[in-house]
């Protein structure tokens, strides 16, 4: 069983290494080559670790939950950096043999209740602070792969774990305890815009006082410790978060996330399962509160 994972794996690794291409083995990898190409960017190594989580066993078939810590060893230009990403896969043996293995897919949120009018939130006073993209980027670096034991954990984790971020660079609560106002997380609750990927862009689109952001029209003109949200299917529901904690040599940015832990990822999502041709991107740009 673990041999034939192994085998598997590596097999998955050398279809990202440009010399050693062979026919597609697997769709993701290859959209990740795809996306590097376009990039001017070359993965010159690939590095894994597996670890197995769970083995359910019935008459003649197991599943294996496991996960998989891949490096990807970039050289772009004369710049090099590693991307990191954490994927949770099931593999289906049959007779002990390999029959299926395939990515675990998180489900979608519920929708949020409706959010609370900044007009219905200025009773709140005014909060006022300096964003510090340095510690922003720092917590994100601390905790891409780990969750701190301060917050609560999600299933879904990817915006509570950016409002963490964003909350370490210096922008307040507020709002507490209603969960349809402001943006908190107090005594195990919080409010739906620290934990709804499809919450949050709302929220900041609409803040007036405390977090703030505006939109900007390119990825490129994002900083570190600012913010991009995604709606995989564009449909009009967010459905992932994630926070820039790197410039590429081409001046775009990677990314940090949850749920699909990943680090120094490329913003686009081109080579994530999720994603489709119809996704649409919100770019925020995490400004003081005032």
């Amino acid at each position: 069983m673990r041999t034939q994972l192994l085998e598997l794996m590596e097999k998955r690794m050398q279809q990202c290494v440009a010399d050693a291409r062979g026919s597609v083995l697997d769709e993701k990898m290859e959209r990740k080559t795809r996306l590097f190409d376009k990039r001017k960017a070359e993965i010159v190594n690939v590095k894994a670790r597996g670890n197995i989580l769970t083995i359910e066993k019935q008459e003649e078939t197991e599943e294996v939950d496991y996960l998989v810590h891949f490096q990807y060893f970039i050289k772009q230009k004369d710049h090099f950096y590693v991307e990191e990403e954490i994927e949770n896969r099931k593999g289906i043996f049959y007779k002990g043999i390999l029959i299926e293995d395939k990515e675990i897919i998180a489900p979608i949120q519920a929708d949020e209740a409706k959010l609370l009018t900044n007009e219905q939130e200025e009773r709140e006073g005014i909060w006022r602070y300096t964003y510090d993209r340095l510690k922003a980027v720092q917590y994100a670096e601390k905790w891409w792969n780990s969750y701190n034991p301060a917050y609560h954990k999600f299933e879904v984790d990817c915006t509570n774990y950016i409002s963490q971020c964003v909350h370490a660079g210096g922008a307040p609560m507020r709002g507490y305890p209603n969960r349809g106002s402001g943006w908190w997380m107090q005594n195990n609750s919080w409010s739906y815009s620290w934990s709804v990927a499809n919450a949050f862009p709302r929220f900041l689109e609409s803040s007036k006082q405390g977090l703030r952001a505006k939109v900007v029209s390119d990825a490129s003109e994002l900083k570190l410790g600012d913010v991009i949200c995604y709606d995989f299917e564009g449909d009009g529901k967010y459905n992932h978060t994630t926070i820039v904690t790197g410039k590429d040599s081409n001046g775009e940015p990677l990314v940090n996330a949850h749920t699909y832990n990943s680090r120094m990822r490329y913003w686009g999502y081109e080579d994530s399962t999720a994603y489709t041709p119809n996704i649409k991107y919100r770019f925020f740009s995490i400004v003081d509160g005032q």
